[in-house]
């Protein structure tokens, strides 16, 4: 038989273990709520993400550093070609010699294989542009759309087309000094602004439908009026098929640049776009790509 002092620190001991059992029964411990999913870890040096309907910040890392774009410009290379007034996207365009000197003299860009001598329309040349990501082709639209009296001045004109269009949609830390992302030292972007630039873009009803196809053949008119069937441009976009939702928008690469995208995907009426630059391979960048549009679309 158990008394005094002893006794009663038995008994206390006895009544607060059934207390506390009867708390935790019934779930009166407060329990620290579940975390938010935590931001992901990229490969890539810098990266931002937006809600495309609000312009609402999701993620940013270096959002603001300006970095070689290498050619996701060919976005915006297609914006200023879209917002041309009375633009006849069915008007044909001479591939001229010096597009494919161009490729050539720029160890072999990327290009849509463009024939000399053939005859290919504007909207041709936007998906030469965006899918295989044609040096030649944005050299062609450049110099359709430039002004001037020489191709030299038509190219100048329309890079500066370029700059006023970045300036007009507030980009303050975007600049460029060539048509294609092949650039001179001056052609630069961050992740906050291609973004924007994207979302802008994807405004556009022709833009978004050629930035989200896969595949696209086109069929030119040749020198002596006969029909080429150009073998089919294959869109680079590595989420396009692999990435539940995804809906563009453009890759980029380079030696400074490294490895580039620019993304979008639309999940239940939301649509989440933005940008990695500077990623460390082609795998680290669709992965990167991929983290940032899950986290996207938690937020």
């Amino acid at each position: 038989m158990i008394t005094g002092i002893q006794g009663t620190r038995l008994r206390r001991a006895a009544a607060v273990a059934v207390t506390t059992g009867a708390m935790l029964a019934t779930g009166a411990l407060t329990v620290a709520p579940a975390q938010a999913a935590s931001a992901p870890s990229i490969a890539a040096k810098g990266g931002y993400v937006m809600n495309n309907a609000t312009g609402k910040s999701l993620y940013t890392k270096a959002a603001d550093t300006r970095r070689s774009t290498g050619s996701t410009t060919k976005i915006m290379t297609a914006l200023v070609v879209l917002k041309q007034s009375n633009l006849n996207m069915d008007s044909k365009v001479t591939v001229q010699k010096a597009y494919s000197d161009y490729i050539v003299d720029n160890n072999y860009a990327s290009n849509a294989k463009l024939i000399v001598g053939d005859k290919v329309t504007v909207r041709q040349l936007l998906y030469g542009l965006m899918l295989p990501s044609g040096c030649d082709a944005a050299y062609a639209l450049a110099d359709k759309f430039g002004s001037g009296s020489t191709r030299s001045a038509r190219v100048k004109s329309f890079i500066g087309k370029m700059n006023t269009t970045a300036k007009n949609l507030g980009l303050k830390n975007t600049h460029f000094d060539s048509f294609d992302g092949i650039g001179k030292g001056a052609n630069y972007s961050t992740p906050r602004d291609l973004t924007k630039l994207a979302g802008a873009a994807m405004k556009n009803s022709t833009f978004r439908t050629v930035v989200k196809t896969k595949k696209y053949t086109a069929k030119t008119t040749t020198k002596t009026g006969g029909t080429r069937t150009m073998a089919p441009w294959e869109n680079t976009n590595p989420l396009l098929g692999s990435y539940s939702g995804a809906i563009g928008v453009k890759t980029g690469s380079g030696p400074e640049a490294k490895y580039c995208l620019v993304f979008a995907a639309t999940r239940s009426g939301k649509t989440v776009i933005g940008t990695v630059l500077a990623s460390t391979g082609l795998t680290a960048r669709k992965t990167d790509a991929t983290k940032l549009l899950n986290y996207g679309f938690t937020k």
